[in-house]
């Protein structure tokens, strides 16, 4: 049996400025103003601070990078590299007990997606920093947490 999904929530963009936050465009302003939102109303907000674009590919870079490089990872897709490595370092995940009779409890670790829309730029860098320390510890370990990050940043994998 199918699960109904809610539609997703507009989402509007503003800029912060002194004391304030203001429509990101014209695009932004219209849509409160189609809404009928008027100067002084009180409305309640969500706020997360979008991905820097420069970042915003740099976790798939660093799965393209493992499965170019590591052969523990050859034959994946960068996708799998990296949830791979997000269970393997406990990194953005939900963690999950299941009893199994005659066993006791199971703890299953399920990878939180990392897009763009449903991750703001902390919880990202957070994540991707994560990553990177797991493949220095675990399976580059000459290099450190931060040079698989620069790497990761001016990897482009052969297509």
């Amino acid at each position: 049996m199918s699960e109904k999904r809610k539609p997703a929530k507009e989402r509007i963009f503003f800029r912060v400025e002194k004391g304030a936050l203001v429509p990101a465009d014209k695009y932004a302003a219209s849509r409160l103003h189609e809404k009928n939102y008027k100067i002084g109303d009180i409305v309640a907000v969500q706020i997360s601070k979008l991905r820097n674009q420069k970042f915003n590919r740099l976790v798939h870079r660093i799965g393209q990078l493992v499965v170019a490089n590591i052969e523990g990872f050859a034959g994946i897709d960068a996708h799998r590299a990296i949830k791979r490595l997000q269970i393997e370092g406990r990194i953005a995940c939900d963690e999950i007990g299941i009893t199994v009779p005659g066993y006791g409890m199971l703890i299953q670790f399920i990878p939180r997606s990392l897009s763009f829309e449903t991750m703001d730029e902390g919880e990202y860098v957070e994540a991707a920093r994560g990553i990177c320390r797991t493949i220095a510890e675990r399976y580059w370990k000459t290099l450190s947490a931060k040079q698989i990050e620069d790497m990761a940043e001016s990897f482009v994998a052969e297509t």
